[in-house]
């Protein structure tokens, strides 16, 4: 995929202020510090076109990239580390859960788990809840290149034996430093806008 114009374009909390069309959109989700702004930029080929950081939790709203003009990335907040308030994360998470399972142009949503350690209780429940509603999901195991290779299988069959991974899920081994991955993520994504 040659990405030639990659812009945010909205910062969305409710299905109102959502882009109007029907442009295909991924969500990206994942724990606050999985590293969803390293695999946004790396993808597009930014420096810094999703705001990393070293404070957790800065995505407080869904992020819209729009690519290419003809589809969406769409950033929404890191569960898990934000402190944040009780309310505010249950906030966020009506508006994920809102858009998640309401929006048509939705047609896969991008996990990151962190290849490094087990999921989290987090990342299972994310799991789950996609699979409740039959929406499909790409797994990214994000810091591939923080494990060394001979361990790389041990790492994956450990994530997929705690997510519960149903076979029809793709999992990509990423890495935003080397960028392992990056075609084999692109390939699955330009596989749904067909």
């Amino acid at each position: 995929m040659k990405v030639t114009s990659a812009d945010i374009v909205i910062s969305a909390v409710r299905p109102a202020q959502y882009p109007e069309g029907d442009l295909p959109e991924f969500a990206l989700a994942g724990r606050s510090n999985v590293g969803k702004s390293s695999f946004i930029n790396k993808m597009l080929n930014r420096k810094a076109l999703a705001r990393t950081s070293s404070k957790p939790g800065k995505t407080q709203t869904l992020n819209f990239f729009l690519i290419n003009e003809s589809f969406y990335f769409v950033d929404v907040p890191g569960y898990g580390y934000a402190k944040v308030s009780k309310k505010e994360r249950e906030a966020w998470g009506k508006m994920i859960e809102t858009y998640i399972t309401s929006r048509e142009p939705l047609k896969a949503v991008v996990l990151l788990v962190d290849l490094r350690h087990p999921p989290t209780v987090d990342d299972q429940t994310m799991y789950h809840f996609l699979k409740h509603y039959n929406i499909p999901c790409i797994i990214i195991a994000t810091k591939a290149d923080k494990i060394p290779k001979s361990k790389w299988q041990k790492h994956v069959k450990i994530t997929k034996e705690t997510l519960e991974l149903h076979e029809e899920d793709h999992f990509v081994m990423f890495s935003s430093e080397t960028g392992e991955g990056k075609d084999k993520a692109w390939g699955i994504l330009q596989s749904y806008m067909s």
